[in-house]
């Protein structure tokens, strides 16, 4: 569904990515590893149209989405969530995800049928009790299923999640795990940047590891945590199979 060729993106003479390529299939969990600074976010605000390349292509199903704005990526297919979230607190979770949903939309769209999409997709991430609440009000763990409900209201092709269990204690990641996994059976295709490997190896059918802002690795996840360098850059240790 989507295919990124030879993209390199350069901040002054710092290459955070550096002729990156790769496909993503459908219907597929891709994961994207590595350590700090390897370009994993700038990867996915080049493919969101927030940074432009500074070279190489970006395709989805075929079309061309260099010089395209975020909305309009959004519009096509395309929706993400953003490590650092930012609901608008004065707003109640309902209201939120509605502003997804009608962001979205390159139709018309009632009221009514943005407040269906935001119920359905707070229903999904376990929120659904808490519509009337306002988003100043939730735990980190409930901000970021909020973030994620506001992507899935967009009824996108493509969902591509930064880091959305980090900070999260180990019932809420098993929780938003679950969703994920919903989420993936569903039919949605999914590229995810994760520092927990081991939830990397749980959901993902092929890991992409970054290192420098260049590929290092690309396999399944077993082959991924087994692998010399990945180990030697980014493990430190050989980890067991999760």
């Amino acid at each position: 569904m989507l295919r990124v060729e030879g993209v390199s993106k350069r901040f002054g003479g710092l290459a955070a990515v550096s002729s990156l390529s790769f496909e993503l299939r459908r219907g597929e969990i891709l994961g994207v590893i590595g350590p700090n600074g390897a370009g994993k976010t700038t990867l996915l605000n080049v493919i969101t149209g927030y940074s432009a390349p500074s070279e190489g292509t970006i395709l989805l199903e075929g079309k061309k989405l260099n010089g395209l704005a975020p909305y309009e990526i959004c519009r096509l297919g395309i929706a993400r969530t953003f490590q650092v979230v930012r609901p608008f607190g004065e707003m109640t979770l309902a209201d939120n995800v509605m502003t997804g949903a009608l962001f979205a939309s390159s139709r018309w769209l009632s009221t009514q049928e943005a407040r269906h999409r935001a119920d359905e997709a707070l229903d999904t991430v376990g929120l659904l009790a808490k519509r009337d609440v306002l988003a100043s009000d939730l735990t980190i763990g409930e901000k970021k299923k909020l973030e994620l409900a506001r992507a899935l209201a967009t009824k996108s092709k493509i969902l591509l999640l930064d880091e959305v269990m980090s900070g999260l204690t180990g019932s809420e990641i098993e929780a938003v795990m679950d969703v994920v996994e919903r989420v993936a059976d569903s039919g949605m295709t999914i590229l995810m940047i994760e520092h927990l490997v081991g939830v990397i190896v749980a959901l993902c059918d092929r890991v992409l590891v970054l290192n420098f802002g260049s590929e290092l690795f690309q396999g399944t996840p077993d082959e991924a945590i087994a692998h010399p360098q990945v180990i030697e850059s980014y493990l430190g240790q050989p980890l067991e199979k999760v």
